[in-house]
């Protein structure tokens, strides 16, 4: 049911389908939806229960009529759904599987959701901070250029995927999202061990920039959008990012280890390969979160490294 206050939308026993649903950001976001009061329903590739809806996004033969179907009754879409960009080296195989696994997808889900007759009046999909490219010092907000490099391209097919729900009336919000901050997955917990060991330190020159937003804000700012007016790509990062540098050495002061030792290019180059540990770890974006910051009703909780690390580490 829609409320109309004199700040703007609420929504109260909201449904709320969720691709993705069992990954980091999307069980973070269940369990805030349903603290909101809505009701999230996963949605899933195999076996849904009697509170899930099922759905094959990899299938060329899926018929979007059967998914507009259950999505008949649901007032939004979170998608999330996409293979991990740093799961595996990018072999040509895995570059084919990331494209697809997002474009395929988000092709059907928009499809889907444009039949719908009561379906879906929002649709909030994924995206990425990959879409400026390798940009060096620049300062990017939405409506910068988009890069180039294959991250870039990734994201630009991704996003064009969804037009089918935006041609047909539906609100469609791009998620552009950082590095999510989280001890349950992600980049940081990938780190944590070896920073606990007093190992970690600055990955290459250290000048590359990090756009990073906690998980707290991450799903706050998703279940934001949801009763907004905001359409079109929105940057889910905080409003202060850091260099490579910088954040190797908060993270030290917050486990309080020291962070001397530099890791040099070649053995993140050996373990990931050269294109993924080039694109993930050394280069970066400076990315700011103009479209939120410039929204009243929506207040970051974190916009500082530190706090945001004690936060989601619990020191």
């Amino acid at each position: 049911m829609w409320l109309v206050s004199g700040t703007g939308r609420t929504l109260r026993d909201m449904r709320v389908a969720i691709t993705g649903s069992s990954g980091l950001v999307g069980t973070a976001l269940q369990s805030h939806l349903t603290s909101l009061g809505h009701t999230p329903i996963p949605v899933v590739r195999s076996n849904p229960s009697t509170n899930e809806i099922g759905w094959s996004p990899n299938d060329d033969s899926a018929d979007p009529a059967a998914l507009a179907a259950d999505l008949e009754g649901i007032d939004a879409v979170v998608h999330l759904a996409g293979a991990g960009i740093g799961d595996k080296r990018w072999t040509d195989e895995y570059k084919r599987i990331l494209l697809e696994s997002r474009t395929k997808g988000t092709t059907l889900l928009a499809a889907a959701i444009a039949r719908c007759e009561n379906g879906p009046k929002v649709l909030l999909s994924g995206s990425a901070i990959g879409f400026y490219g390798a940009r060096g010092d620049e300062e990017l907000d939405e409506t910068s250029t988009p890069g180039s490099g294959f991250l870039a391209d990734l994201t630009i097919q991704w996003e064009a995927c969804t037009a089918a729900a935006s041609d047909a009336g539906v609100r469609v919000v791009l998620l552009r999202t950082g590095i999510v901050l989280s001890k349950h997955g992600g980049a940081l917990k990938k780190q944590l061990p070896l920073f606990k060991l007093g190992a970690g330190g600055t990955i290459g020159s250290g000048d590359q920039w990090q756009s990073w937003i906690s998980i707290d804000d991450e799903v706050a700012a998703i279940a934001h959008l949801l009763t907004s007016d905001l359409d079109g790509p929105v940057n889910l990062t905080a409003p202060n990012p850091v260099t490579q540098a910088d954040f190797a050495d908060t993270l030290g002061i917050v486990l309080k280890r020291p962070t001397f030792l530099p890791i040099p290019k070649f053995g993140p180059k050996l373990l990931l390969g050269s294109e993924l540990a080039e694109n993930l770890l050394f280069t970066g974006q400076k990315v700011h979160p103009a479209v939120l910051l410039g929204d009243s009703t929506f207040t970051f909780q974190h916009p500082e490294l530190e706090p945001a690390l004690r936060a989601v580490l619990g020191r």
